[in-house]
């Protein structure tokens, strides 16, 4: 690798990380409306939301002038390809925030006080999904990639019984419907989050490996304590 295209690389690498870190932080804000609902922080979301597609738009450009300018291999060559589809999860990653902020602002609107479902179990693991996709970009951790791919599940689950619960309730009192279908599209947004967390963890995968995994089975938690 020449000295340029490594300066370039290492350029490239903080960026990735600075996206992935304003992305976290907006998601965390974002979950924060669910419960309380703070006008500056919906504003603050839509405004960090601007700068990260933004920096979406500038980290794909540097991504093209690599390829065209320094022609990667192998190794490289996968990093750019990664760093592309990563970026583009992370953008998609804070547009699903700013659609929960909008979902919360609607909840609120229409019924004051706590929400009636609780979140706390699939927030925490979304979360955590995040940060774990994220931390295994940093240190080029396939173990805590395959992490993510198995808390993908348990987040679907979460999601299906919230169909669940909001079917019942509106079965219950059809006048709770519109309150009810915000609900479901918050539980929506943070299910697609978790989803993305997990593309962005198998393309981890597919930088070190050089092994494309998107539609290989899930492994289990015992299949990794094996490896």
């Amino acid at each position: 690798m020449s000295v340029l295209m490594e300066r370039e690389i290492d350029k490239l690498k903080k960026k990735i990380m600075s996206i992935g870190t304003l992305v976290e932080e907006n998601v965390r804000r974002s979950i924060q409306t669910i419960k309380n609902m703070d006008k500056k922080v919906v504003d603050e979301v839509n405004e960090i939301d601007d700068k990260i597609d933004q920096w979406e738009v500038e980290i794909e450009e540097e991504c093209l002038k690599i390829l065209a300018l320094h022609q990667p291999v192998a190794i490289d060559l996968r990093f750019i390809i990664a760093v592309l589809k990563i970026n583009n999860d992370l953008e998609r990653v804070g547009d699903h925030a700013v659609n929960i902020v909008n979902q919360s602002l609607a909840l609120h609107q229409k019924h004051s006080g706590s929400t009636d479902f609780d979140f706390t179990e699939m927030v925490e693991k979304v979360q955590m999904m995040l940060k774990n996709s994220l931390d295994a970009l940093v240190n080029l951790d396939t173990e805590l990639a395959q992490k993510v791919r198995i808390a993908d599940d348990e987040v679907d689950d979460l999601h299906r019984q919230m169909y669940v619960k909001v079917e019942e309730s509106i079965k219950k009192d059809k006048e709770s419907t519109g309150y009810m279908m915000n609900m479901m599209q918050i539980s929506r947004n943070l299910e697609r989050i978790a989803d993305l967390s997990t593309n962005i963890a198998e393309d981890v995968i597919y930088m070190i490996q050089g092994e494309i995994i998107r539609h290989s089975p899930d492994l289990t938690s015992s299949d990794i304590k094996m490896k």
